[in-house]
């Protein structure tokens, strides 16, 4: 079964994701074809995270890969929310020009791959599909490339923020990665189009040039902590940053990623002139109201658990705020 703190994130992901277009194309006659589909992929979402055997955990995956793209050849599929899909992580971009769908698949205790797939917002309601294949247990650097989808930085995302600089979008992703036994990383990346439509993850997008010890600008962000230890990272819509925990080895051993936790203080980027700038505790505290502190829009509430009545507003607010995208 899946442990509570992750099958609430899950939860979360879901209502950071859900979005109903106000003015859908899909017919009544369509949409009883796709909750038929839908029946037949929640099972297979539900087995690829909890059959008991490898074995099965890789045919539901594939089972539900094909049932996937079957679901998705439908015209106008990109209106479709798949909100009965509670272990897939769906997540349409605030302009609704793609959504991106992003899953895992563990083998065992040692080994966890990320899979997912990023849909374009066609007019003509037709399927344009872009795979992606996790390689981040082949890469030694993960810090340091741009890369396609063939070799992308895997990661279950639950965020999306767009930002724009002299005439391009850009969006940055927030991702949690169930890394390995001992310790989870949570991921934030780039993600822009080619001129031909292409994806493409990260760049020289993170700069640290405002911090006391400069370092050298990187491709991607990530902070890795012990297992089962609660992290914020994510963006403030009140600050305008993206927030997140300063990290300490708890065991006073610093090259154990797995011993690191929480130690009160924040850390935070700052999107400026098409970088996100690095803002040490001290600065960014600075912005920060006496006795105020970060929090994800009081999703959690102080013990840690479901706040419901936000989850639920944050849910309607996500579905108003979203333009139509077929006239």
């Amino acid at each position: 079964m899946l442990s509570f703190k992750y099958q609430l994130l899950l939860f979360l992901l879901i209502c950071a994701g859900s979005r109903l277009s106000a003015q859908s194309h899909i017919s009544p006659a369509a949409e009883a074809v796709f909750q038929q589909r839908e029946d037949s992929m929640k099972v297979f979402a539900y087995n690829v995270i909890n059959d008991s055997t490898p074995e099965g955990r890789f045919r539901a995956d594939s089972q539900f890969i094909r049932s996937l793209v079957k679901a998705l050849k439908i015209p106008y599929s990109f209106d479709y929310p798949f909100d009965s899909l509670q272990t897939i992580s769906r997540l349409y971009a605030p302009d609704s020009s793609f959504r991106i769908f992003t899953w895992q698949f563990k083998k065992d205790n040692l080994f966890y791959l990320q899979e997912g797939a990023i849909q374009i917002n066609q007019p003509d309601g037709s399927l344009k599909l872009f795979p992606l294949f996790d390689a981040s247990m082949f890469t030694n650097n993960a810090l340091d490339s741009v890369r396609t989808r063939l070799n992308w930085i895997g990661a279950i995302y639950y965020r999306i923020i767009k930002k724009t600089w002299e005439g391009r979008n850009y969006y940055t992703l927030l991702g949690f990665d169930d890394y390995s036994e001992t310790s989870n990383k949570k991921w934030m990346e780039v993600l822009t189009f080619t001129p031909e439509g292409e994806p493409r993850f990260g760049g020289p997008f993170f700069s640290f040039q405002e911090d006391s010890v400069r370092k050298p600008t990187q491709f991607r962000f990530n902070i890795e902590y012990k297992k089962e230890i609660g992290t914020r990272f994510n963006y403030d819509p009140s600050l305008d940053m993206i927030v997140f925990d300063e990290l300490i080895s708890e065991s006073n051993e610093p090259d154990k990623k797995d011993t690191y936790v929480p130690d009160g203080d924040f850390e935070a980027f700052q999107w400026k002139n098409g970088k996100w700038v690095h803002l040490q505790k001290g600065i960014f505290t600075e912005k920060l109201k006496d006795g105020d502190f970060p929090r994800e829009a009081q999703i959690l509430n102080d013990q840690g658990k479901a706040n419901e009545a936000a989850l639920e507003a944050q849910s309607e607010k996500n579905k108003k705020k979203t333009n139509p995208t077929h006239q």
